[in-house]
């Protein structure tokens, strides 16, 4: 596969998602980092981005359901290079009827080279990164 170069930059585009068990764990974790996140763009499913919207001043881009095509929906804006960053705090020891489009979203997350974060502590770390704060060259497909 043949690569190409994408600069990720200093404001990024963010995707946030969360399974019903872990919205709450989401919730929190936003409220923390919500003085940094409001310097960012934020996309998040529809149900999420009902549930972090009014926190702090966060303006939040809503997607569709995550069953209905949201995560779908969230994969092709990687793909596009529309977003820089996913926060899927998902719970993996329950079974999902959207599991399929769950793994694909994070094959391409994976495949175009995004920072992702499946949990509080992984999240805590890409956003308190010295990287997060500036722009940034990735490879991709290409």
């Amino acid at each position: 596969m043949s690569l190409a170069c994408r600069t990720i930059a200093s404001r990024k585009r963010i995707a946030l998602v969360a399974h019903d068990e872990c919205k709450q764990r989401l919730r929190d974790w936003v409220g923390e980092h919500s003085k940094v996140l409001v310097k960012h763009s934020l996309y998040a499913t529809c149900a999420t981005a009902r549930m972090i919207q009014d926190i702090g001043n966060l303006k939040v881009i809503p997607l569709l359901s995550g069953p209905l095509g949201g995560d779908q929906q969230l994969g092709a804006m990687v793909a596009e290079g529309r977003i820089d960053m996913l926060i899927f705090f998902w719970d993996p020891l329950a079974v999902h009827p959207h599991d399929d489009d769950i793994k694909a979203l994070m094959r391409v997350a994976t495949a175009w080279n995004i920072p992702t974060a499946s949990n509080a502590s992984t999240a805590e770390f890409l956003i308190t990164s010295r990287l997060f704060r500036r722009s940034l060259v990735i490879r991709t497909p290409g």
